[in-house]
């Protein structure tokens, strides 16, 4: 990008200039109190300040899609102006994160489409981008962080997994394309993530620095494929990784590398827009490397907008500091702030839809439920009621209660209980399925778990922040000993589709079992219909086509 010269700026305009370029982050919430996360997100008071300072860029998390209505308005007019980058995490629709808008399957439920369907999967993959966009619109956000372009080639990748749209590159390309074709025919803006590729990680970078010990040329052959696709698709944004590849450079993840962002991506690649980092308060990079200088770093090796740095003061400090002595030019500076408007003026201009007005409507909500029922997969006969002794439903939650896909009324738990079952929840800080004893082949507890049968619901999808503590545990020799002891009711898998593939293969054909790469509530009441041969009315379950 050639920028014309421009005088040089005093200190108020470079600090102001600086601000616009840091994405910081921020509850869905109206009150302080609300704040699900007050570690990672800002106070009111913080964040007033820090948007009248210039900040330009806020990302949302928590509350309701109505909720994020108002707050978007709030940070509008905290700015003094309507250009402010408004983002939210939300790569499996607005309801993810927002409850009231469409919470829709993850992405690789249509990359397992896709091979049987390739064209119905494109189809519905750039219907998922445009109502994604269009809800998002409604709430008053400008930017979509997705498409995921990682190719999950690597089924025991923590932290990607069911978020990619599979594990092929040309089909992962062809869905997040579609995706992102739908994202800009409603008007915000999208972002290929994670450059140069997060799919083929066995840690997670949320606690850790992976390392990626691929060629160029594998590269090439396989991470790059989708990124290529997005930037001759313009997409807006690129998001980097926090990852090590040594073979393009050896020294600096690829957040603060150079050589990947502006050589491999900038130059070799051809991308013209903005590059945004991954949020800077992930160990991956906070561990080594503090805030102004991890700041300074992404800024030097190519980013345009710093996504959460863990200091936003110390932050722009360290900017205008390097700015300052020369360590970076200050055309750099004026290329970013021409980048952040160009998309700016590529977006939709509209503010967040009427208030009171339905924020998913009636043709969202029916493809959402298309989503789920195209995805679903059953074997075996219904699931049976029990008999006289009480039989228990057991689940397993990958992480901690509450959780917005476990309720009390969940279907999860309302659905085996009509038929006489006895729930008990397991999750990272609660109770635990397993025996003290440490034999392998008799994991479970069977004493605590009673003397009947056991339907076992197991939501493992693969999460942030949890390593590799799904993977430890021994689920398969747990249904092995269920098998034996003839205690297994039926199984139902909710969100990776590698831990349902290596499952479903050790049950005989006598045992109901059930997939759902979705884990929200809509899911799990289409999935135990099916899977109990009856009506939702006849179950009690809500029903969904209402």
């Amino acid at each position: 990008m050639t920028i014309p010269d421009k005088p040089e700026m005093n200190t108020a305009e470079r600090r102001r200039a600086v601000a616009q370029l840091l994405v910081v982050r921020a509850s869905g919430h109206a009150s302080d109190r609300q704040r699900r996360y007050p570690r990672w997100e800002l106070n009111n008071a913080a964040l007033q300040e820090l948007l009248e300072a210039g900040v330009g860029g806020v990302i949302l998390l928590g509350g309701s899609a109505t909720d994020l209505q108002q707050r978007c308005r709030s940070l509008r007019h905290w700015a003094g102006h309507s250009d402010l980058l408004l983002c939210a995490d939300v790569e499996e629709g607005v309801g993810q994160r927002f409850e009231g808008a469409s919470w829709l399957v993850p992405p690789m439920a249509l990359g397992r489409l896709q091979t049987k369907e390739p064209d119905k999967a494109v189809d519905l993959a750039e219907r998922y981008g445009r109502i994604t966009g269009e809800q998002a619109k409604r709430c008053g956000l400008n930017w979509v962080l997705g498409p995921v372009c990682d190719v999950n080639s690597n089924p025991a990748n923590p932290v990607i997994n069911v978020r990619a749209w599979g594990q092929n590159a040309h089909g992962v390309a062809d869905l997040a394309e579609a995706f992102q074709r739908g994202l800009r025919s409603s008007g915000v803006l999208g972002c290929a993530k994670h450059f140069p590729g997060h799919g083929d990680t066995a840690q997670d970078s949320h606690l850790e620095l992976p390392v990626i010990c691929h060629s160029r040329e594998r590269l090439k052959q396989l991470e790059l494929i989708p990124f290529q696709r997005l930037i001759a698709a313009e997409v807006a944004s690129v998001m980097t990784a926090h990852l090590l590849v040594p073979s393009l450079d050896d020294q600096q993840p690829a957040t603060l590398s150079k050589p990947v962002l502006t050589d491999l991506l900038r130059q070799d690649l051809g991308f013209q827009g903005l590059v945004v980092t991954d949020a800077l308060v992930m160990e991956a990079i906070s561990r080594h490397v503090g805030p102004g200088e991890a700041a300074v770093q992404a800024f030097e090796a190519g980013s345009d907008l710093i996504l959460m740095p863990a200091d936003a003061h110390a932050a722009i400090d360290a900017i205008c500091a390097a700015l300052d002595s020369g360590r970076i030019p200050e055309s750099r500076l004026h290329e970013s702030m021409q980048r952040r408007q160009e998309a700016l003026k590529s977006c939709s201009k509209l503010e967040p839809g009427t208030p009171g007005h339905a924020i998913e409507t009636e043709a969202d909500h029916a493809l959402a439920m298309e989503l789920v029922e195209r995805s679903l997969e059953t074997q075996g006969p219904s699931l049976s009621p029990t008999a006289q002794q009480a039989g228990m439903n057991l689940i397993r939650v990958d992480g901690v209660l509450p959780c917005p896909v476990l309720r009390a009324d969940s279907a999860a738990v309302t659905a085996p209980e009509s038929l006489g079952y006895e729930t008990r929840i397991c999750h990272d800080k609660g109770l635990s399925p397993w025996a003290d004893h440490g034999d392998p082949n008799e994991p479970l507890d069977l004493v605590a778990l009673g003397d009947g049968v056991v339907f076992l619901q197991l939501f493992l999808r693969g999460n942030p922040f949890r390593g590799a503590q799904e993977r430890s545990e021994p689920w398969a020799e747990a249904i092995e000993q269920l098998l034996r002891h003839e205690r297994l009711a039926g199984l139902i898998v909710y969100g990776c589709p590698y831990r349902w593939d290596a499952l479903r293969s050790l049950l005989p054909a006598s045992t109901p079992a059930g997939y759902s790469p979705g884990q929200m509530p809509e899911a799990q009441e289409c999935l135990l219909t099916k899977m109990m041969g009856t009506t939702p009315a006849q179950t009690g379950i809500r029903d969904f086509t209402d």
